[in-house]
């Protein structure tokens, strides 16, 4: 019985093949991207931006307060 279901299954296509059907999927994954325009680039930089600079305020902010924090504790 194993040896039938063996014999059922697909054979697979050898690697150059599969090479290939991968780079063909890369390529049609790639069109359908859509590029933004410039006006959406800059201000989704932006956002990105000002995002960053907020979390590095927030985590300066956690730090210093922590530090406080520890100094009093234990100092």
């Amino acid at each position: 019985m194993a040896k039938a279901s063996k014999a059922i299954t697909a054979k697979k296509p050898n690697v150059f093949m599969r090479i290939g059907l991968f780079i063909k999927q890369i390529i049609d994954e790639l069109r359908k991207v859509v590029t933004p325009t410039a006006k959406e680039l800059f201000f989704w930089s932006l956002a990105v931006f000002i995002f960053v600079l907020f979390l590095m305020a927030l985590v300066t902010g956690m730090d210093f307060g922590l530090g406080k924090l520890v100094l009093w504790l234990f100092g």
